[in-house]
């Protein structure tokens, strides 16, 4: 395989993020859906907003989180996703840039403004997302940077983006350009009600595009039509694919060349938000997987990372990750 210029460039929804606490109470007269990714329009968004308590602004954006968590770790990496050329655009471009992640991507000049996602956490730690996609939706296939693709051993796909029509068709020309450079292809189910929405199309674009599946037990389960974690753990496996299962305190499940290792949680003293876990564990598997480390390994440094993240509010790491794992002995 040629030199690459990034470890991992990732393509998704470039959100900055506003985190409210909310009781069930609120959700409930809100008539919000407790733990999964609502889209909303943009009077909603000024609605809920309006009725929200006091939020803390951070740029977010599920494959954000998770580039930002792998520059953090020291990996290489790079975004492609649209804001457009306004103050919470401007917010985001600084965000991941300061992060270490490359950043080219044009803004929108004309339409609707930059994605905000408004994120309700309950005291039991559950976030409830609200999404206004704004100018996330035009992106497209236009956006996409073959020299880009072609230098990162990993593309990695947040599922999330499956959403907006034209970013389909960015996907599956990313896929096309990775695999014909000989790279990867990775993909985030992102969300249960996600793969519920396009249950045909996910499943047609894990079997036929990608190498490294990311999914919880909820999201592979609705993958395969099943409640049943082991069953949905045989899909998988028959697949022939590499895959990370994670199980919130149960630990993840990682499949690999036919071997299956199930890799512990990570303890943490208070589960404060649980958004971005996700996001962040792919940060610790991919930095892992990009420098031949064992799945083992991999989902050890997803761990750390996701663990990190939980501890506290908001989806991006508050302390240096690598720092983190090397005082764990991982690195």
């Amino acid at each position: 395989m040629a030199t690459s210029a990034y470890d991992v460039t990732g393509i998704g929804n470039a959100i900055v993020d506003v985190i409210a606490h909310a009781d069930d109470a609120f959700l409930a007269a809100n008539t919000i859906e407790k733990g999964a990714m609502t889209l909303i329009d943009a009077a909603r968004a000024e609605e809920l907003y309006g009725r929200m308590g006091p939020g803390v602004e951070v740029s977010g954006g599920s494959a954000g989180n998770t580039m930002a968590g792998i520059a953090m770790l020291g990996g290489r990496g790079a975004y492609i996703g649209k804001v457009a050329k306004d103050q919470l655009g401007d917010v985001f471009r600084h965000d991941i840039r300061a992060s270490g992640v490359a950043f080219d991507s044009a803004p929108l000049v004309a339409g609707a403004p930059t994605a905000r996602c408004l994120i309700l956490v309950t005291p039991d730690a559950q976030r409830s997302m609200n999404t206004y996609l704004g100018a996330c939706v035009e992106l497209g296939p236009e956006d996409i940077d073959e020299a880009l693709i072609a230098g990162s051993q990993v593309t990695y796909l947040e599922g999330y983006l499956w959403d907006p029509p034209r970013a389909k068709e960015a996907f599956r020309k990313a896929a096309e350009i990775a695999h014909a450079a000989g790279r990867k292809v990775s993909l985030s189910l992102s969300d249960s009600f996600c793969v519920h929405r396009h249950h045909a199309e996910f499943v047609d674009l894990v079997e036929r595009h990608v190498d490294i599946l990311f999914a919880n037990e909820h999201e592979i389960g609705a993958l395969y039509g099943t409640d049943r974690f082991e069953d949905a753990l045989a899909a998988v496996k028959r697949l022939g694919k590499t895959a990370a299962l994670t199980r919130s305190e149960k630990g993840a499940v990682i499949v690999s060349g036919g071997e299956v290792v199930e890799v512990a949680a990570e303890p943490v003293e208070r589960v404060v938000d649980t958004t971005g876990a996700g996001d962040l564990y792919a940060s610790g598997f991919l930095f892992g997987y990009t420098r031949g480390l064992s799945p083992a390994v991999c989902g050890r440094l997803g761990a750390i990372a996701a663990a990190e993240i939980i501890s506290h509010v908001g989806a991006r790491p508050e302390v240096n990750l690598r720092d983190l794992v090397a005082s764990k002995g991982v690195l």
